[in-house]
């Protein structure tokens, strides 16, 4: 599909910030709050009324003798606490709920918008919605429209690397013209995220196909598409690219999106599907005498889901840096490699491989949990320098470009 067009937006709430707006509760109405056994009711002015467990209420008092306002983390002893505590009295304001403990007659205070957020008997808000934009999945047909920025508006402004971290959000991947055909100016545009994840290949990279590591990259081979550093516990987030230098051939670059092609293996083979989500798979780097990394746990699915919304969040497959599968039961040998070669399949369609040529000057950043690349074969001299975000590094710095403060502390 080719993208829609897009403009970010800040994540939206169902209720106010914190004091911001009117109650959600009707004041008038003696029966907004009361304590009933050990939880504290509070009626919506919709008639939904929330259940709070007393002992939950104190444990999250966010006054500051109870939580740090600038640090955002707890101060109250939760094991100090009585279990059986229980409201002296409870008022309903303007703003939130007013509650004096009868244990040292603790004063706290919760925002009606924190309460609706956090209400979990009934919930209310959803604490599962995905965050951001809506992702936009893709198959070739983008190359009409590239996500793409300016160096200049991601080096001299937040708005400018907003922008360039919601494209990797939304689509999985961007480019970005204009960068001087440096190292230094590469590794700059890569800090402007966040600090560069040191792996056993190192910090900030300077390559050619010289075999300086024991690993095909640093060959002239032809890459199939695959996911990096499958052999990771915690595989890395984002990975860029920037081309110095070629005098040769070949070396077109492949992008895939893993969730496009997740989504065509649900629906053409649901049995493989479920097999590459249930059955995991061993990997290896072992190229250097001083390397040899495995994963912990030591086989991981090819599609990893959220526990809780049972949503796609990471595609890990590298088919070369795979290890032996004996860890197989007999029965899904066959089964494994159908699913394997079903994804393959899907993979390698050629509707869903974007190609493209790498240029000197302009940089390719994509999301190592949803994006697979590759190359092509290439002659002649290839300089590429480039680096490794981690995942959660990024994320967070997605989040407070693209969040306000207050939905953010409402988040905690």
């Amino acid at each position: 599909m080719a993208p829609s067009t897009f403009s970010w937006s800040n994540r939206s709430y169902s209720t106010s910030h914190q004091g911001s707006t009117p109650s959600k509760v009707d004041l008038g109405n003696k029966d907004t709050t009361k304590v009933d056994g050990n939880k504290v009711h509070l009626r919506w002015i919709d008639g939904t009324t929330s259940r709070f467990h007393s002992f939950w209420l104190r444990d999250h008092c966010h006054c500051p003798e109870c939580y740090h306002t600038v640090t955002k983390q707890r101060l109250v002893n939760t094991f100090k606490l009585p279990r059986t505590i229980s409201p002296k009295s409870v008022t309903a304001t303007e703003t939130g709920i007013d509650i004096i403990w009868d244990h040292e007659d603790h004063k706290s205070h919760y925002p009606y918008s924190w309460l609706n957020k956090h209400s979990y008997d009934p919930k209310i808000t959803d604490p599962y919605k995905p965050e951001g934009a809506p992702k936009i999945t893709w198959d070739k047909s983008i190359a009409a429209h590239l996500p793409e920025v300016t160096f200049k508006d991601v080096m001299d402004s937040d708005k400018g690397l907003a922008t360039w971290l919601n494209n990797i959000h939304v689509y999985g991947f961007s480019f970005v013209s204009g960068v001087p055909v440096s190292t230094e100016a590469t590794e700059e545009l890569a800090k402007r995220i966040s600090f560069i994840r040191e792996t056993h290949y190192g910090g900030f990279w300077d390559f050619t196909s010289d075999l300086g590591h024991g690993d095909t990259a640093y060959t002239d081979l032809a890459l199939g598409a695959h996911t990096d550093t499958t052999y990771f516990t915690d595989p890395v987030g984002l990975q860029m690219f920037h081309l110095l230098h070629h005098d040769g051939e070949g070396g077109h670059n492949l992008l895939v999106d893993g969730f496009h092609c997740a989504k065509i293996l649900k629906e053409k083979y649901p049995k493989s599907y479920k097999t590459l989500s249930e059955i995991g798979v061993p990997a290896h780097s072992a190229g250097d005498a001083s390397t040899h990394i495995v994963p912990s746990p030591r086989h991981n699915p090819i599609l990893n889901h959220d526990p809780a919304t049972k949503a796609l969040v990471q595609v890990r497959f590298n088919n070369d840096d795979r290890s032996t599968l004996d860890h197989l039961d007999a029965e899904h040998v066959d089964a494994f490699y159908e699913a394997l070669f079903d994804w393959n399949r899907v993979l390698t369609h050629e509707h869903n491989l974007l190609w493209t040529k790498f240029q000197p000057g302009r940089v390719l950043i994509f999301d190592n949990w949803r994006c697979l690349h590759g190359r092509s074969a290439f002659t002649g001299k290839r300089r590429m320098c480039g680096a490794y975000t981690n995942w959660d590094d990024y994320r967070s710095r997605w989040r407070t470009l693209n969040t306000t403060a207050e939905q953010l502390a409402e988040e905690l």
